[in-house]
């Protein structure tokens, strides 16, 4: 992406969008907007596929996931449909030769997110965790802060993300057979802010509350380190609250204001309380399209794995939200044969 603005693309990648729901929408917007080039979509229905085509003037709608993962015109595919789905469409396209941004959470457990990893590095090809949130300019710039040390040692992160949502028993969030429940939909977000400040837990402690289908409705854990160091992560699928967060340290904290994981300011303050650093940088759309950015420059680049999100640590955080849910007593059909052992962070 040489010479290219952060966030833009020289649009010589051409991007596939599989699936056709409310997030596919969002991703494919910001792609348009921002010069990304969106070759064809695909869905499970030639009807769908058509309608979204036609309102994001796409050129080509295929009426299956296998015809678009098979077109020769799409380089990138990427994988819109809900997370029990993840690792079938991912696998597809990683072996239809495609190079895909998989929606987070990542896949089911840490075994499925392994095997895809494992397959996208022995073919050569980048699979990206869409957790668009790692890539825009205030977690950028919270990173450099971090790394300069101005907030001495990092001692704890805080994070909440609570939404009130349906209710509705037979919504896909309240369906212990479609990976219902607040973890994967919303824990996902802290869990991996707090991975990408203080990295992997030594130990998880995590409790919950139950939908009467049997999901999480609200579940909180706390991720320990060797050094003492703490995240204190919440997330809720039926109540809403602001939603911020705050980096902690002994020479000062950083506080994200709401909605964090969205483009925000965030304030830099030292002990005594004065502020010291006002961030706040506009940003276009949703900001999805730094995360597809960063997704072409690893294919220009020849990599499969960046800096800001290698696809060890995808599968790292399934991991914690397998350990987290085999301590508030949730599994789902696709955990079945997964030991214990492997299901632990």
């Amino acid at each position: 992406m040489t010479n290219q603005p952060q966030g833009t693309s020289d649009g010589q990648l051409r991007w596939g969008i599989l699936g056709t729901g409310f997030i596919a929408g969002l991703q494919t917007q910001d792609l348009i907007a921002n010069g990304f080039t969106v070759q064809a979509v695909g869905s499970r229905t030639l009807e769908s596929s058509r309608r979204f085509a036609e309102k994001f003037a796409i050129p080509t709608a295929h009426d299956s996931y296998e015809a678009l993962v098979a077109d020769p015109d799409v380089d990138i595919v990427y994988i819109a449909t809900p997370h029990p789905f993840h690792h079938a469409n991912a696998l597809l396209a990683l072996k239809a030769g495609k190079h895909v941004l998989v929606e987070k959470s990542f896949t089911i457990n840490a075994r499925e997110a392994q095997e895809l990893v494992a397959l996208a590095e022995s073919r050569g090809l980048v699979a990206l965790e869409a957790m668009w949130s790692r890539f825009l300019p205030h977690m950028i710039r919270l990173r450099e802060v971090i790394q300069e040390g101005t907030l001495g040692e990092v001692r704890k992160v805080v994070a909440s993300h609570n939404q009130n949502l349906p209710k509705d028993p037979a919504h896909r969030l309240n369906d212990p057979a479609l990976g219902g429940g607040a973890l994967l939909d919303l824990g996902v977000y802290p869990v991996s802010f707090a991975f990408d400040v203080l990295g992997a837990p030594e130990s998880i402690r995590a409790s919950a509350a139950m939908t009467a289908t049997g999901v999480d409705r609200q579940t909180a854990a706390i991720f320990e380190y060797p050094d003492g160091q703490q995240a204190i992560l919440d997330c809720a699928l039926d109540t809403a609250s602001n939603n911020r967060a705050s980096i902690i340290g002994t020479e000062g904290w950083i506080d994200i204001e709401p909605t964090w994981y969205n483009p925000t300011p965030f304030t830099r303050f030292d002990n005594a309380g004065n502020v010291l650093e006002r961030f706040d940088q506009p940003v276009t759309g949703r900001g999805m399209q730094y995360q597809a950015a960063e997704m072409e420059r690893l294919i220009r680049a020849g990599l499969t794995a960046g800096t800001v999100l290698p696809p060890s640590e995808s599968v790292a955080v399934m991991a914690a939200m397998d350990e987290i849910r085999h301590q508030i007593g949730l599994s789902y059909e696709a955990d079945a044969g997964t030991s214990e052992g492997s299901a632990r962070a």
